[in-house]
């Protein structure tokens, strides 16, 4: 699954909110997917599944870990860092500004990944969080 937009120039010069922007879109997407190629069908079932991989909360414990697995290279690393320290002008509802700023950061290396075409890793990421998440509630 991976749409063949015409390239962005510059994207990796793109704003890290703009990427986590396009990012957030994207897993949106690759999770809506994945819930209904697991047979979930019925709509409040699909939503309240979906949450529990697309909330702030879920994007920022994954990313943490990534990291403590060492799972990303320097470049990754450095589109988290500047998706973290980006500066949203938002002010999140539903959690702290630390995981929110995490989240943001998941979602622009997605976004990153996405604008690059970097297909092969970015479904490896988001595969990987998927099992990671989906581990994490059943505990």
């Amino acid at each position: 699954m991976f749409f063949d937009f015409p390239n962005i120039e510059e994207s990796k010069q793109l704003n890290s909110l703009a990427m986590a922007y396009i990012g957030d879109a994207i897993y949106e997407v690759y999770v809506r997917h994945h819930l209904l190629a697991e047979g979930n069908v019925r709509p409040n079932q699909l939503h309240r599944i979906a949450t529990k991989y697309v909330s702030a909360k879920a994007q920022a414990a994954t990313l943490h870990h990534f990291f403590s697995k060492d799972y990303f290279d320097e470049e990754e690393q450095a589109v988290i860092r500047r998706g973290r320290n980006a500066k949203s002008r938002t002010v999140p509802k539903n959690t702290d500004v630390q995981t929110y700023r995490y989240s943001t950061a998941f979602e622009a290396l997605i976004g990153y990944h996405f604008l690059e075409k970097n297909k092969e890793r970015l479904e490896e990421i988001i595969q990987a969080s998927f099992v990671y998440i989906s581990s994490e509630g059943r505990k």
